[in-house]
């Protein structure tokens, strides 16, 4: 048997589409054909992270599958006393989105007007105490096999702050994950965060110059490209916080591009820069999806996105394996030039 070949992850945030990130991890898991050698991380992508790397410094690749297992189990079992649930409509029709919801729609209004300071004064906020029941930090900073990184964006300067290693705390996942119009800034040394993907879902060149693995493998959620007009306010503001969220990322694929290109053409010398392989695994099934179903947490449906994970995962390495080490699987040129 072939040795396992040596990767490293960037995941992406997506509030419950977390869920097929999930199961993507859980097949390369499973699998055992690749060796994780570090994990960017931003929102959802940033708590998969810290779940898989407590539980593999517990328990190996089992340790890690189950950790996965019980983090997602534990947040939907939070989000059953949760005002915001599908409406009967929503259940009838068969949809996972809460548009009809009448909670969620008053919810979504109300943010537009107030703040979290003013809607949720005391800063409740369940998922915090989830993260704290799952991920064991000490075991997250004894780790030496994986290597860590989580985002979070400073509010005072604009700027992106990437937690390390030991600097990876439940203060710093939380900010990681902290959308402003849900939830006050988390404060780090005297810094108020918010949520990583303002400046980098995922940030990617920790993996270059904290790592000598020049294979990362892109776990989309969030679609880069639409082929219609939004035309509802809902449908608008969701597009809006995609480009957004998105844009950091297009610019250092981008740069990647750029410096694959003056490698290949020998403006570079590969012994200086690191000819960068860059691999994709895209929720292409979630797409359809309304932008309200991220705050739907029932199990079922986190089961869903979890074999949907799965699927895509296995379907993509059937494909790809052989490229792992050898090259791109991403035409940068084509589609982000």
């Amino acid at each position: 048997m072939a040795a396992p070949k040596k990767i490293n992850l960037a995941l992406q945030g997506g509030g419950a589409h977390g869920a097929f990130t999930w199961g993507v991890l859980d097949w390369f898991l499973e699998d055992n054909r690749f060796v994780i050698d570090a994990i960017t991380g931003t929102s959802a992508g940033a708590m998969n992270a810290v779940v898989l790397v407590s539980g593999m410094e517990a328990g190996g690749e089992a340790g890690a599958r189950e950790s996965l297992e019980n983090f997602w189990y534990e947040v939907s079992r939070q989000a059953q006393f949760s005002p915001i649930q599908r409406s009967p409509l929503d259940v009838l029709l068969g949809q996972w989105s809460l548009d009809f919801s009448p909670s969620y729609l008053y919810f979504d209004v109300m943010s537009r007007f107030a703040s979290p300071y003013e809607l949720n004064p005391f800063n409740v906020n369940p998922l915090r105490d989830v993260v704290a029941n799952i991920v064991d930090f000490d075991r997250v900073h004894n780790c030496d096999a994986v290597k860590l990184f989580v985002s979070a964006t400073n509010v005072f300067t604009g700027k992106i702050r990437i937690f390390t290693h030991k600097e990876v705390t439940l203060d710093a996942v939380m900010a990681s994950a902290c959308l402003p119009h849900l939830y006050q800034a988390v404060e780090i040394d005297g810094e108020p965060y918010w949520d990583g993907g303002y400046m980098g879902n995922p940030p990617l060149y920790p993996l270059f110059y904290e790592t000598g693995t020049p294979d990362v493998v892109l776990i989309q959620i969030n679609p880069v490209e639409r082929r219609e007009v939004p035309k509802s306010a809902r449908e608008i503001l969701n597009r809006v916080n995609e480009i957004s969220f998105n844009s950091t990322l297009l610019r250092e694929l981008r740069a990647i591009n750029f410096v694959t290109r003056l490698i290949e053409e020998g403006k570079l010398s590969p012994e200086d820069y690191m000819k960068v392989h860059m691999h994709r695994i895209s929720a292409v099934e979630l797409k359809p999806l309304q932008a309200s179903s991220k705050l739907n947490a029932e199990w079922s449906f986190l089961t869903e996105l979890r074999d949907i994970g799965r699927k895509t995962a296995r379907e993509w390495l059937d494909r790809h394996y052989d490229d792992i080490g050898k090259r791109s699987t991403i035409d940068l040129q084509a589609e982000y030039s």
